[in-house]
């Protein structure tokens, strides 16, 4: 109620003396169908800026594929053929969007909205990245922090880790992250992990929120170890030439509307997680938190062996503004 106020508010005072000029968006995700949760998060975007414009900016909405594969979508999205969009980090046309995966700027719900919400040092950071390549970031619609799931044990050491072979996305940070925590990596296709897994060529699988694990690895994998290393999340953003035809009454309510679609999904990300736990918890499989400890040492490990290898990507800069808001 009171977000659906302040949308009001900025149409009463941005609309009522005289309508602006008539003008058409287009949204898209590259990450879920109509119906998914992704495809709902787009929908309500678009309604929340038609009602705050009293229709003055109306919203085309294009679900994941329907104007291409992900990559043929952001890049229409950096020419501007799409003026909005919700989907995850792309690193084709600045390495520095990584920033998002470096892994242990935080390891909590409220430390993670604080960061990326308006006037956050991350959503600065990252308004100043996608400025650069012609876009403005707009806030992070999340999925949760990630962790390691194992067959017939798991590991909270980095000495424990050792005995484990798991499978990591062919990504950076995210193999150097979790070699870091003392596991072997495994590069597995994700079509292939499931009979990788079933076989014994991997022990499980790691860098994921639990509810891949849970959904499609439920009968093969048993330890949840809730490492908390990479926050996941994908990204709200607008096409700045895109942004600079909208009146600033416009902009206002399509960064509010920004806003409020971000936090509702944090509320959303994190009760589906807390959910997906207690079903892997009802297949009696093991789910751990680490201790604070645990999790310490993990922490120091990790900023240890993978940051200065992400500051040769982030530059020496923004590695610092990482540094200063994390303490280290």
């Amino acid at each position: 109620m009171l977000a659906d106020a302040a949308l009001l508010a900025l149409a009463a005072t941005g609309f009522a003396a005289a309508p602006a000029r008539a003008v058409t968006l287009k949204l898209a995700t590259d990450s879920g169908a109509k119906g998914s949760d992704a495809g709902n998060a787009i929908e309500a975007w678009a309604e929340k800026i038609r009602a705050g414009t009293k229709g003055a900016v109306d919203v085309q909405v294009f679900y994941q594929n329907e104007l291409g594969g992900q990559q043929e979508v952001f890049d229409l999205l950096m020419a501007g053929d799409v003026d909005l969009m919700l989907n995850w980090p792309m690193t084709s046309y600045d390495q520095r969007i990584s920033l998002i995966y470096t892994p242990y700027m935080f390891t909590d719900w409220p430390e993670a909205l604080k960061a990326y919400g308006p006037g956050g040092w991350l959503h600065a950071a990252l308004d100043d990245i996608y400025g650069d390549i012609g876009l403005r970031f707009l806030g992070a619609w999340p999925e949760g922090f990630n962790g390691v799931a194992t067959r017939g044990g798991h590991a909270t050491t980095i000495e424990a880790a050792r005995a484990f072979k798991v499978r990591v996305p062919p990504v950076s940070p995210f193999t150097e992250t979790v070699a870091a925590m003392g596991y072997q990596t495994a590069t597995v296709d994700w079509g292939e992990l499931y009979s990788a897994i079933q076989t014994g060529v991997v022990d499980g699988e790691a860098a994921n929120v639990i509810f891949y694990d849970v959904t499609y690895f439920g009968d093969v994998l048993t330890d949840y170890v809730h490492t908390r290393q990479q926050f996941l999340t994908g990204i709200l953003t607008a096409n700045e030439e895109s942004w600079q035809e909208l009146t600033p009454a416009q902009q206002a309510v399509v960064a509010e509307a920004a806003r409020q679609v971000m936090v509702a999904q944090f509320d959303a990300a994190k009760a589906a997680d807390e959910a997906h736990v207690a079903s892997w918890k009802k297949l009696g499989h093991t789910y751990v938190e680490p201790s604070a400890e645990e999790l310490a040492a993990l922490t120091k490990a990790v900023r240890a062996a993978v940051w200065p290898g992400m500051e040769k990507v982030l530059g020496p800069e923004l590695m610092a503004r990482v540094r200063a808001q994390t303490g280290n």
